[in-house]
């Protein structure tokens, strides 16, 4: 009698190299759901998944009669529909302000780490990876003041950090630097969690192996 495995009825298409995909991972690993992983080639996607997201864009995630192709949005719904442990804040003001950082760092750092990523190499792409790194580095004293960012427990802004961070070394951002100290703690602290680990795709392994 063959064995039975159990069908999770949530399917995550993600694209193994990309933060955005990483970022919501994460939240999957910390809140340890039950989801298939589909490994996508952007540049060669499944026929359903044009059938279930209109702009057939990765990552797309699907919970039975759910469709979410925004990857904020799914996080968002993972910390609603798996309470534990939580990832925003209780409180409103809290709450509003965490959206206020993702919100940030998406104008000010993933800005950057998509054009890097578009161009390797050019003018513009040398410009870029300066600007990340003055502005990682003149964060560098958020990242001190407590254990987390801007905050004493694990958050959906640390999920948002993270993959950037692991990616620093495919982006040519070298962490050389004594105004790296409190980065570089940060992400010892960020990368040695479980969740962390478990997110990580082997395309995202081999960027620090």
């Amino acid at each position: 009698m063959g064995v039975v495995t159990k069908r999770s009825s949530m399917t995550f298409f993600s694209d193994p190299a990309s933060h955005y995909s990483h970022r919501v991972r994460i939240v999957l690993a910390e809140k340890g759901v039950t989801v298939d992983i589909v490994d996508v080639d952007p540049d060669n996607p499944p026929g359903e998944l044009a059938d279930l997201n209109p702009y057939n864009a990765l990552p797309t995630l699907v919970d039975r009669d759910l469709v979410l192709y925004e990857p904020n949005i799914m996080m968002e719904y993972l910390d609603e529909r798996f309470p534990h442990p939580p990832l925003l804040p209780v409180y409103p003001v809290a709450r509003a302000n965490s959206r206020l950082m993702i919100h940030r760092i998406q104008k000010d750092w993933c800005r950057l780490v998509d054009q890097i990523l578009a161009q390797p190499t050019g003018k513009a792409s040398e410009a870029a990876r300066k600007e990340l790194k003055e502005s990682l580095f003149a964060a560098g004293p958020l990242f001190a003041e407590m254990p987390f960012f801007l905050s004493e427990e694990f958050t959906i802004v640390d999920c948002c950090i993270a993959p950037i961070l692991w990616r620093l070394p495919a982006l040519g951002i070298d962490m050389n630097d004594k105004q790296a100290k409190p980065l570089l703690k940060y992400m010892d602290s960020i990368f040695a969690r479980e969740g962390f680990k478990a997110s990580l795709s082997d395309l995202e392994e081999d960027i620090r192996s």
